[in-house]
């Protein structure tokens, strides 16, 4: 039986758990935060000994955070994986530009879940699964759409994937719901105050689904110099321009936790928080004593904070389960009591964590996560099966580096090396075979699903296209 199968045979048999008895009557309504490039390590509650991060701490404190939770190297892979349940080659993501970002048409998506039973959807940031217009998120799910294009504010590349032109993270010009908007401010404030307006429109209506995808920290390091002033001195210029990015999401979480308060719906809606790949400019200073950041198969490129609140249901705790960003979805799902179709089923192959969160005894079975970091060259994924590769295990974590065409295992026993620092490789031969099978396999199942390899891209940018548009040369 291949790992698809086995991953699709254990969510189905999670997805049977009965949650009529724990959900409340009325549907939740749910918030994603996801944060982009902010590392494991750039969290006060992870260690990290300057940055400081109280509302995030707060997230982390009053309800359950796993802390072996894991995503890809880098941003669209994630974003695909946590909005599909599946593995993001699978929907023909395997870069972050040139077409490969694009979330394959047949793919389902968590906002089309929710919009389907009823939940209001909106999105408030960072798209990047693709710019053209049959791609983006108003045609996935999501109803209300407050997004920057490309992989962030200002960046173009050749092809699809580009912003609106001269974009900074202040003032940006911001598309809304088909047409651009010009605002005043600090990318992350607005896009926390449009998903607070909106919020605040419909929930008394129906439930919601709000998907705050900031492209903070990610660089430029464009930041209010207040924040950027906090750090000053204490770490290099560089840092204290990422923390001081992080420490204004953290006050816009601050501000969300005190609406939801104020409208009294604080109890009603499940607060999730992750970031999307490893950190950047934090690492040096302190990285929770892992090898690897972003862009890397190490755990310092995957490990991420995942954090789940919901007072009055869910009770703090810390889970320790191999967890991954495809699990997401089927956990969400179930939290809510939402019942999916068996298209969503079938593509699902994360496993509902859900038992766990409500602190119930689970019978987990032993998985396999694959990582690749992808990012290979047009007409090369032939060449590319070695080059950045993680095979975990909840023992073991087998790595193949970067830009390598062979097979070039090395074993860690993270259980008790977390910094994979000793190679074991030699010592245990039979684990190195028994990976190496299990990968081939993988590798395999996903090559008929990379569907955006061969794609051409428009010669014109779809965002600057839709800008000059509207408003002229």
């Amino acid at each position: 039986m291949n790992t698809r199968i086995l991953f699709l045979s254990a969510c189905c048999l999670l997805l049977t758990v009965s949650t009529s008895q724990w959900t409340n009557a009325a549907k939740p309504n749910v918030i994603f935060i996801l944060t982009d490039d902010q590392g494991y390590g750039d969290f006060s509650c992870h260690g990290s000994p300057i940055l400081a991060t109280p509302h995030m701490d707060r997230l982390h404190n009053e309800g359950a955070k796993f802390v072996d939770f894991h995503v890809s190297p880098t941003c669209a892979p994630t974003r695909a994986a946590l909005l599909t349940g599946c593995h993001e080659f699978r929907s023909g993501v395997t870069h972050t530009i040139f077409e490969r970002e694009r979330l394959a048409l047949d793919a389902v998506t968590l906002a089309d879940v929710f919009s389907a039973v009823g939940y209001a959807t909106g999105i408030f940031g960072k798209w990047h699964l693709g710019d053209e217009p049959a791609y983006q998120p108003n045609e996935r799910g999501f109803k209300e759409v407050f997004i920057h294009g490309g992989g962030g504010i200002g960046q173009t590349y050749p092809g699809s994937c580009g912003d609106a032109p001269n974009n900074t993270y202040f003032d940006p010009a911001i598309l809304h719901n088909g047409s651009f908007v010009k605002t005043k401010g600090y990318c992350t404030d607005l896009f926390f105050s449009q998903a607070l307006a909106w919020i605040e429109s419909v929930k008394q209506d129906k439930p919601f689904f709000a998907y705050i995808a900031l492209n903070a920290p990610h660089d430029p390091l464009q930041v209010p110099f207040e924040y950027q002033k906090q750090y000053a001195d204490r770490v290099p210029v560089d840092t204290a321009k990422f923390y001081g990015m992080i420490a204004n999401i953290d006050d816009n979480i601050g501000r969300l936790l005190t609406a939801l308060e104020k409208w009294e719906i604080d109890s009603d809606t499940l607060v999730v928080f992750m970031n999307d790949n490893g950190g950047m400019y934090g690492r040096a200073i302190y990285n929770a004593g892992m090898r690897g950041g972003k862009n890397s198969p190490w755990l310092g490129g995957t490990r991420a904070a995942s954090f789940w609140r919901w007072p009055g249901t869910i009770e703090p705790k810390q889970i320790d389960v191999l967890a991954a960003h495809f699990d997401f979805l089927p956990t969400v799902a179930e939290l809510t009591g939402t019942e999916l179709s068996e298209n969503v089923i079938r593509q699902i192959e994360g496993r509902s964590l859900a038992p766990f969160i409500r602190g119930e005894q689970v019978v987990w079975p032993e998985r396999t996560l694959f990582t690749h970091m992808g990012r290979w060259g047009f007409g090369q994924v032939g060449d590319a099966k070695y080059a950045g590769v993680g095979v975990r295990t909840k023992r073991w974590h087998m790595v193949s580096p970067p830009r390598t065409k062979e097979k070039a295992w090395k074993l860690f026993e993270v259980s008790l090396d977390p910094g994979e620092k000793v190679n074991v490789a030699t010592q245990h031969p039979e684990v190195v075979a028994r990976l190496d099978a299990a990968y081939d396999v993988w590798w395999d199942s996903i090559q008929p699903q990379l569907v955006n390899e061969e794609v051409v891209g428009p010669a014109v940018n779809p965002f600057k296209e839709l800008y000059w548009e509207q408003f002229g040369y």
